[in-house]
């Protein structure tokens, strides 16, 4: 049947039928802070070695009254728990009795609340204690006593993150200075120790900018940004905050949510953009010879907006829908040409309404009235 000058519906579905739940995510965010302990055992147990990743080395304190080993996280956060990994050559009794410490108090242990009591932890073992969400800056790990020593041979300290949603999504910016890659402003790490493994930059440029594809429209409510700590946190001044789905002008062209004035060094800003929609979010500096540095960006809001669309097509075709084959071949080409507009997870259905019967109305017959004459 030739197609030519007929038109068909074709309904598709840009986005889900559900909402996606954000996942949350556990991150170990020990090697982000700084150690020390109370004494080092023969000036080789170093007190980095329970952070080095190596469960064959690791850190000791001398014999000693109230041992004690204090992890600085440079913020406060919400501990879900503290895994301690124990030494597995000799000795696994002396970590019998230490305690697990979460809290805010830099200068004594014990005025800071007790997250577990560690019973035993069999030689090479690794356990996990449970924190249930105590907050705090410090992680210690303690034995009270007097002829004690405290080896720890790795600490974790596991946080979980909200559904950030621009974790794990695509960024880039408009240049990159050394190893400070775009995908280190979304990888939990503040870098208070090292940003230059922690933190974005671009190269000091004209109009420097960063941006965050989050592969969906979503209203977007708050935008977090965290400045570095080590240096410079005026740079950051002046950035703008854009939110929207075009990507004219590198996305630097949608509308603004908010400028930053200014954000102190170490600092996390929170910026509220009133459900804005939008599909990209921006980070842009205005100006000549400028740095834009991001320690991290948070994107919070709802979505994905689901949107139904409705296409008439005219095909131009001798080509029978009433081919399966052809149907499928059709929605098919459709769907690459979506993709290639960023569209990945569209669900296609074809709808055609039946056919119906056209009836010609036919002229009626003259008919010839006769008068009977007179």
């Amino acid at each position: 049947m030739n197609m030519s000058g007929f038109y068909k519906s074709l309904c598709f579905l840009l986005g889900f039928f559900s909402v996606q739940t954000k996942a949350e995510k556990e991150v170990n965010v020990a090697t982000w802070g700084t150690a020390v302990q109370s004494t080092t055992y023969d000036q080789y147990w170093y007190v980095q070695y329970a952070l080095d990743g190596l469960s064959n080395i690791c850190s000791c304190t001398a014999w000693q009254t109230d041992p004690w080993w204090r992890l600085d996280l440079m913020k406060t956060y919400s501990v879900n728990r503290v895994t301690i990994t124990n030494r597995g050559d000799c000795c696994e009794s002396r970590i019998n009795g230490a305690e697990i410490r979460v809290g805010n108090v830099s200068s004594n242990v014990s005025s800071n609340p007790v997250c577990a009591v560690v019973s035993t932890i069999p030689a090479g073992a690794t356990y996990s204690y449970s924190c249930h969400g105590m907050e705090g800056r410090y992680v210690f790990v303690n034995i009270p006593g007097t002829s004690r020593i405290l080896t720890l041979c790795e600490v974790g300290v596991y946080v979980i993150f909200p559904g950030n949603l621009a974790t794990g999504k695509n960024v880039t910016q408009s240049s990159t200075f050394g190893s400070w890659i775009s995908e280190q402003a979304i990888d939990f790490n503040p870098g208070f120790t090292q940003p230059s493994s922690a933190c974005s930059s671009t190269n000091v440029q004209t109009n420097p900018w960063w941006r965050v594809d989050l592969r969906y429209i979503y209203r977007v409510s708050i935008v977090v940004i965290t400045n570095r700590l080590d240096c410079c946190p005026e740079r950051i001044n002046g950035a703008e905050i854009r939110i929207g789905n075009s990507l004219e002008n590198n996305g630097n062209n949608n509308p603004i949510c908010t400028v930053i004035s200014s954000i102190p060094a170490g600092v996390s800003s929170t910026y509220i953009c009133n459900d804005m929609e939008g599909r990209y979010v921006n980070l842009i500096i205005p100006g000549d010879s400028r740095f834009l540095t991001l320690c991290e960006v948070e994107v919070y809001g709802e979505g994905p907006l689901l949107k139904r669309t409705f296409l008439k097509m005219k095909l131009k075709s001798s080509w029978s829908l009433s081919d399966p084959a052809v149907r499928v071949q059709l929605l098919s080409q459709l769907q690459s040409v979506l993709v290639e507009r960023g569209f990945s997870d569209v669900k296609l259905q074809w709808t055609q309404p039946p056919e119906q019967e056209v009836m010609r109305k036919e002229a009626a017959p003259d008919f010839l009235s006769v008068r009977d004459a007179v």
